[in-house]
């Protein structure tokens, strides 16, 4: 039992300076950033399909409604792009030359398209659910409320 300690504290070695940490893995960053990257896209994701299902139950009501659904729509379908992408860029191992060249290409792509939907998303937000003095209305065709 005592030489499998002392075989474990071999094998540490003790920090004393900040220059003897070991050195940053950019292949670990990188996949850390693809992740938070995947979970605001989901967030936003998330936000327009909560915006989609409000333009669908107001239906032709709303002023921009077949603006509006292109819009989520597209935006919607570039963000499952963009997820795609990022499962692609996340099995890259930047550490390897033929690796690092790829990744710049689909990286450069993925801000492209995020630009391109957080563009959109503005837009959306202009033309999207009013709070104004005349609020929206859904309106029952079955129950007639006097």
């Amino acid at each position: 039992m005592a030489q499998m300690a002392e075989r474990v504290n071999e094998n540490e070695k003790t920090v004393t300076y900040a220059w003897q940490m070991k050195a940053m893995d950019a292949n670990r960053y990188a996949t850390k950033k693809t992740i938070a990257q995947g979970m605001l896209d989901i967030a936003l994701l998330t936000a327009n399909a909560s915006q989609l299902k409000y333009i669908l139950q107001v239906g032709e009501q709303h002023q921009f409604y077949k603006l509006m659904l292109i819009l989520i729509s597209l935006s919607i379908v570039m963000q499952l792009l963009v997820g795609i992408l990022f499962v692609a860029i996340g099995s890259l191992n930047i550490n390897k030359q033929q690796d690092q060249t790829a990744a710049i290409i689909l990286n450069d792509i993925i801000l492209v398209v995020i630009f391109v939907i957080s563009v959109m998303n503005v837009i959306i937000s202009g033309f999207g659910i009013e709070y104004s003095s005349q609020p929206l209305r859904l309106i029952d065709q079955h129950a007639k409320v006097p």
